[in-house]
C-alpha cells in the first residue's frame, strides 16, 4: 500500500506538543492497520517569521501542495503582537486557507458522557449531543465586494457585502449532504431567507441538492431559531451546513455548549486538499510545561483519517481510544475534577495509545 503523505506544520506556543502527541497516536494506528504514514515537517507562524521572516514560507506551501493531508497545530503568541498584521502569525494560516481553497470548515461537537457535567447546560439536555457545524470558508460578507468605509454626505458609512455564487453555495451544500451520509442522515440548512435574498438562493440549492440525496431528513431553520435551538435541543442535530459569518457564530456556540475546548477538532476541506487542525489557540502560557490537553489534535488525526483517507475504522479507533481514557477518569488540568486522575500531556497521550488496541479490536 503507498504512504500517505502529511504536511506536518507544528506552529507555536503549545502546537509542537500536541502534534507531537497526534504523530505518536498515529503512529499506534499505522502499527495496527498495516497503513503507512509519511511525515514530512513545514515552519508556520510565529515560528516561521522567526526563521524566514515570513508568517507561510513559499517552501512550507509548496510542501502542503504536495501532501494529501496537513496536520496543524498553532500558530500566534505575545511575542509576535507588535507586527504589522500583515506580517503576523495568523496571517500564515488565512494565507494557508487561501491557497489550498479550504472552502467547507467543519466543527464537531460532542459532549462526552465523563465530562457531561463541564457542560453550562442542564445534563438532561445536552446529553447525547453529536453533531457537526459545517461552515462556508470562503465567501460570504468576510469577502465580498464593495467593503470599506467611505465617506457619504461628510459622513462615514461602512460597507459589507454579503455575496454567494450558487457554485459557492453548492459546493458546500454537497459537502453536507455527504457528511451526512456518513453519519445519521440528518441535515440542518442555516440561512435566513425570510430577509435576505442570498438566504433565498442558498434555500433554493439545498431543494435542488436535496434530490440527489433522497436518505438524508433535510431541516431549514433561521439562523436566529438555531440558535435558540441549539441550546434547547442539541442532541437533535446530526450535520448543519450554513454560509460563513452564520457559521463561524453557530460553531462556537456549539462548543461553548461542549464544556471543553480542549477537546473539539476541526477540519478545513476543499476538492483536493485538506487541513485538520485543534479549535484552540497557542496557549503560550502553559507551552513547554507538559499539561497541554492533546485530545483536539489527536481528533483532528481522527478527522483526517475519515475525511481525507477513508480509514473509517482507524478514525473510530481513535475516538474510542479517547473515550475510554476519559471512563477510566484520566484528565489534563483543563478538564480536571475532584475525583478524577491529573494527568500530563504525555500520560494522556500514553493511556491513549494503550487504549488503541482494545477500541481497535471493537470494531
Amino acid at each position: 500500500m503507498p504512504a500517505y503523505k502529511i504536511a506536518v506544520l507544528k506552529g507555536d506556543g503549545i502546537g509542537p506538543e500536541i502534534v507531537e502527541s497526534a504523530i505518536k497516536v498515529l503512529k499506534g494506528v499505522e502499527h495496527l492497520s498495516g497503513h503507512s504514514f509519511e511525515l514530512e515537517e513545514g515552519l508556520i507562524g510565529g515560528v516561521a517569521i522567526d526563521q524566514k521572516g515570513e508568517p507561510l514560507p513559499q517552501e512550507t506551501l509548496d510542501l502542503c501542495l504536495k501532501a494529501d493531508a496537513v496536520l496543524l497545530g498553532a500558530v500566534g503568541g505575545p511575542k509576535w503582537d507588535n507586527l504589522p498584521t500583515s506580517k503576523r502569525p495568523e496571517r500564515g494560516l488565512l494565507e494557508i486557507r487561501k491557497a489550498l481553497d479550504l472552502y467547507a470548515n467543519l466543527r464537531p461537537a460532542k459532549v462526552y458522557e465523563p465530562l457531561i457535567g463541564a457542560s453550562p447546560l442542564k445534563e438532561e439536555v445536552v446529553r447525547g449531543t453529536d453533531f457537526i457545524v459545517i461552515r462556508e470558508l470562503t465567501g460570504d460578507v468576510y469577502y465580498g465586494e464593495p467593503r470599506g468605509i467611505f465617506l457619504e454626505g461628510g459622513k462615514r458609512i461602512g460597507i459589507n457585502t454579503m455575496r454567494y455564487t450558487e457554485d459557492e453555495i453548492r459546493r458546500v451544500v454537497v459537502k453536507g449532504f455527504e457528511v451526512a451520509m456518513k453519519r445519521r442522515k440528518k441535515l440542518t440548512s442555516v440561512d435566513k431567507s425570510n430577509v435576505l435574498e442570498v438566504s433565498g438562493l442558498w434555500r433554493d440549492v439545498v431543494e435542488e441538492e436535496r434530490k440527489n440525496y433522497p436518505e438524508v431528513e433535510v431541516e431549514h431553520l433561521y439562523v436566529d431559531n438555531c440558535a435558540m435551538q441549539i441550546v434547547r435541543r442539541p442532541s437533535s442535530f446530526d450535520v448543519i451546513v450554513t454560509g460563513n459569518i452564520f457559521g463561524d457564530i453557530l460553531s462556537d456556540e456549539a462548543a461553548v455548549i461542549t464544556g471543553s475546548l480542549g477537546m473539539l477538532p476541526s477540519a478545513s476541506l476543499g476538492e483536493r486538499y485538506a487541513l485538520y487542525e485543534p479549535i484552540h489557540g497557542s496557549a503560550p502560557d502553559i507551552a513547554g510545561k507538559g499539561i497541554a490537553n492533546p485530545i483536539a489534535t489527536i481528533l483532528s488525526v481522527a478527522m483526517m483519517l475519515r475525511y481525507s483517507f477513508h480509514l473509517e475504522k482507524e478514525a473510530k479507533a481513535i475516538e474510542r481510544a479517547v473515550e475510554l481514557v476519559l471512563e477510566k477518569g484520566y484528565r489534563t488540568p483543563d478538564i480536571y475534577s475532584e475525583g478524577c486522575l491529573k494527568v500530563g500531556t504525555k500520560e494522556m497521550t500514553d493511556a491513549i495509545i494503550s487504549s488503541l488496541e482494545e477500541a481497535w479490536q471493537s470494531f
